[in-house]
């Protein structure tokens, strides 16, 4: 991937905003300091940098996606009131893929686990 001065911008801002943000929430941020960049250029550098496993994609959660810098292996739980995403560390369950791999014989390449209920702020 070619370097990209507005891409170095929009990962550095993902990485000050640890909260999982959406694009939406990403480009609010980022138009005060490049009032020239585009939701849809946006958009394309965030998709760059998760398929280049620089980032990731958080799908699922709503209609947008949520994206985080974090790429160590971790999971995300997705509090279905406040719709906050928060990480789950990979030691809850440290063996899942190749356990996985071994149950059903197949070759797992990534995977993306993703918990799904009420946090402890809204229960």
């Amino acid at each position: 991937m070619n370097y990209s001065r507005q891409r170095e911008i929009i990962l550095e801002s993902l990485k000050q905003n640890v909260v999982h943000p959406t694009a939406e929430y990403l480009y609010g941020v980022l138009k005060k300091q490049e009032p020239n960049l585009s939701l849809a250029t946006l958009y394309r550098n965030l998709n760059q940098l998760a398929e280049a496993g620089i980032i990731k994609k958080i799908d699922g959660l709503e209609s947008s996606a949520h994206f985080d810098h974090n790429t160590h292996e971790h999971y995300h739980f997705i509090c279905k009131k406040c719709m906050k995403v928060y990480d789950i560390s990979a030691v809850v369950a440290p063996d899942i893929v190749s356990k996985t791999e071994k149950e059903t014989d197949f070759f797992i390449e990534n995977h993306d686990v993703v918990f799904q209920g009420i946090c402890k702020d809204c229960k």
